[in-house]
């Protein structure tokens, strides 16, 4: 029966349904047939309350709130202008102003979409004009929008936190290094790849200066965020209200990009994409609900805990079925619907679980870029419709090699994840 239940999700997923309803439908099917039919369906409201009763995840619709408001300002093309002023004249400098833009505009954010899409639709057209490679450019696009889920803030931090009850604090702590190491990595690339590229002229003093005074508001926006946080002045749920405030008010009255019309289509749009999330979220736990009862987590542990195979090689097929599941499904419900399963294992064979939420996360980075259906690779297809879907990936395979030697860096060095946390604990 349960090789039968797990073809059938299986199924559903294949097929196109949506990963909500794939596991809802599972879930309501476990119950029927393994607890006794329908009288077990009075389980469902009780799950989907317990589900979404967590004071933690009243942050993820106020970032995605704030991801919307900033998204319609416009404010990513802001800090894409003020790189390519200040980092222009570098070898690459349009591909290295793409991923400082990226990397700024995924701290603001925290959305690995978003931020493809709004550099991109800038930086594409920029830099094939400047005679940039068309693989280099749409990679560089594509890798540099998966930096939003793990520079802080990020809602795939706080749904491991809510699923695992870490610190929501020290898990966008632990983000910190890796993100900056990351976007280092990547930077590195670019300019080693574009060397022999004519460079252009500096911009003046004067420019670069203004350009910045002019983006210091949004530049201030994940300092006033994360920094809030680790000064005690408010928890990540107050900080994502005061962020989100914050981001109102420097796109209604200081870029004046955003206007009292332009707010029905943010709300509905953070309206769709929350209840998405928590859809899903209600599926996973129906679907984990069935799961435990059927005992398969506590089947996984014993089959861990009996077998003489090195934690170190467990940790690997980890990684891997990971890597599997994000080339078909999307970074939120892999979370939800592995995590708590994957967790109590990490947690018995002795790995650090603030260590694993950054090597998850940049294990669903390098899912975000991997065919066959990658969501990064189909965003840079739609901003660049021109261009090959082949291109697109090969362009973005230097950089998913970059995440896997990071990876393997903090499997070497963890203290790149844990130390931070640790110091300012």
């Amino acid at each position: 029966m349960l090789i039968g239940f797990t073809a059938l999700l299986l199924v559903l997923l294949v097929s196109g349904m949506p990963v909500a309803f794939t596991l809802m439908i599972s879930g309501v099917l476990g119950m029927l047939f393994f607890l006794g039919g329908p009288a077990s369906f009075a389980q469902i409201p009780v799950i989907a309350y317990k589900t979404l009763d967590d004071f933690v995840l009243t942050a993820v619709p106020l970032y995605i709130l704030m991801s919307q408001i900033l998204l319609k300002g416009r404010v990513g093309n802001q800090l894409f202008e003020l790189g390519s002023r200040w980092l222009g004249h570098l070898p690459g400098g349009l591909g290295v102003a793409t991923i400082f833009a990226c990397a700024i505009f995924a701290a603001i954010s925290g959305s690995s979409v978003a931020t493809a899409v709004t550099i991109g639709a800038m930086a594409i057209p920029e830099m094939l004009k400047r005679g940039y490679r068309r693989e280099v450019v749409l990679g560089t696009v594509a890798a540099g929008g998966t930096l939003g889920i793990l520079i802080p803030p990020s809602i795939p931090m706080i749904l491991y936190g809510s699923i695992t009850d870490e610190s929501v604090g020290k898990l966008f702590l632990s983000g910190i290094v890796p993100g900056t190491l990351l976007t280092l990595f990547f930077i590195a690339y670019v300019v080693c790849r574009s060397w022999s590229m004519e460079r252009q002229a500096p911009s003046p003093w004067n420019v670069r200066w203004e350009i910045l005074r002019e983006n210091i508001w949004g530049l201030l926006l994940p300092i006033l965020v994360v920094g809030g946080i680790y000064t005690g002045a408010f928890t990540p749920t107050e900080a994502a209200a005061v962020g989100t405030l914050y981001s109102l008010v420097i796109t209604f009255f200081v870029y004046r990009s955003v206007t009292v019309k332009d707010m029905p289509e943010i709300l509905e749009d953070t309206v769709r994409t929350t209840s998405m999330i928590f859809a899903i979220m209600i599926g996973a736990m129906l679907f984990g609900f069935i799961l435990t009862v059927l005992q398969v987590p506590q089947a996984i542990m014993a089959l861990v805990t009996e077998s003489d195979l090195n934690r170190w090689i467990i940790f690997v097929g980890v990684n891997i079925v990971l890597l599997i599941l994000g080339c078909i499904l999307e970074t939120i419900s892999i979370i939800l619907i592995t995590l708590p399963m994957l967790f109590p294992v990490m947690r018995q064979l002795g790995f650090d679980l603030i260590w694993f939420n950054v090597v998850m996360l940049i294990n669903m980075e390098l899912a975000l870029i991997s065919p066959p259906i990658g969501m990064n690779l189909f965003v840079i297809k739609g901003i660049s419709p021109d261009s090959k879907l082949q291109q697109i990936i090969a362009g973005s395979m230097p950089f998913a090699a970059i995440m896997a030697l990071e990876i393997l860096l903090l499997c070497l060095v963890p203290e790149l994840a844990t130390w931070l946390p640790g110091v300012l604990k």
